[in-house]
Formats: structure tokens, sequence, C-alpha cells
């Protein structure tokens, strides 16, 4: 089982608004495998590439992660505009995905990582925007977190804490936190916990050599 290219003809874009990402529309006819196709019109957020970082301090078993504003999440019927969420940002036009996952940390944490690993890429929601998602584990020290952090010239403020990863996965199994990078990255590191100690000695000895 895995993703296939489609056979696809694509026209566009067409620019329908600029805002902090662009906004296309496409018209694509899609031709299927019985010999059949469609024609569709479809509109798209272009959002690119992304990183997202966990935080992560193995000696004490902590999680690190920020609480953040979000007007989608307000606007929603329960209200949960205060996220609880893991460290993510765009990745700058020539970035290295991994410096730009090093550097979100320290704007979004106020604390530098000693060391990011890569768990794991997705796309958000495809149906939507073509932001691709690159995941790391940043491993650092929760006990240097500042009360609050955030890149000042982007008006964003955010509010890094640790808690010990069993509180964070039991947060996620009870719907506490609804926000989709956060949740796919504890999954992640629940189903990889055992190794962890593995992964980041071989992470450590890659980066001495």
């Amino acid at each position: 089982m895995e993703d296939r290219p489609a056979r696809v003809d694509v026209e566009g874009p067409e620019l329908l608004a600029k805002g902090f990402r662009p906004y296309e529309r496409y018209r694509v006819v899609l031709h299927h495998d019985d010999g059949t196709s469609d024609t569709q019109v479809r509109d798209i957020v272009r959002g690119g590439r992304v990183v997202g970082v966990l935080g992560y301090d193995p000696g004490r078993e902590l999680v690190v992660l920020i609480r953040q504003f979000r007007l989608t999440a307000h606007l929603l019927p329960q209200g949960r505009g205060e996220m609880v969420e893991i460290v993510a940002g765009l990745v700058e036009p020539g970035e290295d995905p991994e410096a730009a996952a090093v550097r979100e940390c320290i704007e979004e944490t106020g604390v530098e990582p000693r060391l990011v690993l890569p768990m794991l890429t997705f796309t958000p929601t495809p149906g939507v925007t073509d932001e691709f998602a690159l995941m790391y584990l940043g491993i650092l020290d929760a006990g240097a977190l500042p009360a609050r952090a955030g890149a000042r010239d982007e008006t964003e403020m955010t509010q890094p804490f640790a808690v010990p990863v069993d509180e964070a996965l039991a947060a996620i199994a009870q719907g506490r936190c609804i926000n989709g990078f956060l949740i796919l990255a504890l999954q992640w590191l629940a189903l990889n916990r055992a190794r962890l100690p593995e992964l980041i000695a071989a992470a450590e000895i890659e980066a001495r050599s």
C-alpha cells in the first residue's frame, strides 16, 4: 500500500487572493484506470513546506509543548482558542528543514535543541492546502524554558511548558487537546518510546562525526 502518481492534466493556477498565503484555483482533468475521466475545479491554499518539533527532555522524561492562540480554534463551537501545540513554522525559501526546525524551536520555546531527529512527514489537509510537514524530535533541556517566547517581529506569543510523557499521552487519549500536529507527534513518541535511547545515541554519534 502506498501513494502513487495520478494521471491528470492540470491548468492553472489562477490567483484568487493573496493574503498570508496565496489562494489559487486550478482546473484539472483526472484520467481513471477504466478509461473514463473527470473534469474538476479545485481551490487550494499554497502552504509549502513546514516543520514541526516535539521537544523532549530524555533525562526528565518530559515533552516540551507550547500554548498559543489560534483564531480558527477559537471559532469552533467548543471555543478552544488557547491551543496546546508542538513547535511549528514555515521553512523559509532556500532554508534547510532541519535548520528551520532548530530556528523555530528557539523562537517558540526559547531553548535551542542539542539534537533534532527526523520523525515523519505528512500532508495535514491535502483537500485544502499543499502544505507538506516534516516532523522532528528536538532533544533539549526542559529546565531552561522561559515563561514566554515567540518571534516578536511576527507578533507571535507562545507559552512554553513541560509535562511528563504519560500525562501528555493521556491528554490526547481523552480528547483534551485537538491539534493534529500535536496528536501525530505524541503518537509517534508512544510507538517509538522503547527505542528512543537507541535513536538518540545514534544521532549523537552522527553529530560528532
